[in-house]
């Protein structure tokens, strides 16, 4: 079961570049398995927010999160090097474009997963985004890593053996199959062996250091490509379910290209 929801993700992927309009390539996914009852879930709701959704939550009686992570190509990061706070168009494109496959294919995954004879649902959280506390009350990266799929690194993003250079989505499910555990290894450069931090040179904004994380100043970059990126749209709701704080794509990405984590 677990080579089929890993092929069904993958075909979907490739088969969905192929569709007229879309102008996005991805990498090959990784999929992940999470227990849904692993501790470390539960944990989440110190470290995101006492409002993090757990999954008995999404569906009854949960026993697995399916999570994937959908790299980007190199072609797309090259985009995106240019010193600065400003994206990519590409870049901004690309991240829509792969929000929008996201509810597509969770789409699917549920319908196929229902047609077997379980359950399976995802968090409204997942595309809902708190702008007053800069979170999001369903956390996909710290899911994946739950899952197995990758160490989180200095700048603050997940690292996964196919690198860092991409986005994830999880499904909540009741699958009878064996889940994946958390890395011991750490992936990340600076973390496991004191050098490179060449994610925090690039950080336009100084939100990165080599001991933390500012999210308002991230934030700020993110709004500022909001303004300029509205033809794309945005994939995120507030908690009301309206876009409230812009219609633009809130992207940055400077982190995650043109340093040694972005692909492995």
């Amino acid at each position: 079961m677990r080579k089929k929801i890993t092929d069904m993700i993958q075909n979907y992927v490739q088969e969905y570049q192929r569709k007229p309009g879309i102008t996005s390539q991805w990498g090959e996914p990784l999929v992940g398995f999470a227990d849904a009852n692993h501790p470390d879930i539960f944990k989440l709701k110190d470290i995101i927010s006492q409002q993090h959704v757990m999954p008995y939550e999404v569906i009854e009686k949960p026993t697995i999160i399916i999570a994937y992570f959908i790299p980007f190509t190199k072609e797309l990061a090259d985009t995106n090097k240019v010193p600065g706070d400003v994206s990519s168009p590409e870049w901004a494109r690309t991240y829509e474009e792969t929000n929008k496959m996201f509810g597509e294919l969770n789409k699917y995954l549920i319908e196929e997963l229902q047609k077997m004879g379980y359950e399976a649902g995802i968090s409204k959280e997942a595309t809902t985004f708190n702008w007053k506390k800069l979170i999001s009350n369903w956390s996909q990266r710290h899911i994946a890593r739950i899952a197995g799929l990758g160490t989180f690194g200095i700048n603050n993003m997940l690292i996964t053996k196919k690198g860092c250079c991409g986005r994830y989505s999880t499904v909540v499910t009741n699958l009878d199959v064996e889940a994946d555990k958390p890395l011991d290894d750490n992936y990340c450069l600076y973390k496991s062996k004191g050098n490179c931090g060449i994610c925090v040179t690039h950080c336009p904004s100084g939100a990165l250091t080599v001991t933390g994380y500012d999210r308002k100043k991230c934030f700020q970059v993110c709004l500022k490509n909001a303004a300029i990126y509205k033809e794309f749209g945005t994939s995120y709701a507030d908690e009301t379910g309206k876009n409230a704080n812009s219609a633009g794509s809130e992207v940055c990405g400077k982190c995650v290209v043109n340093v040694p984590c972005s692909f492995k």
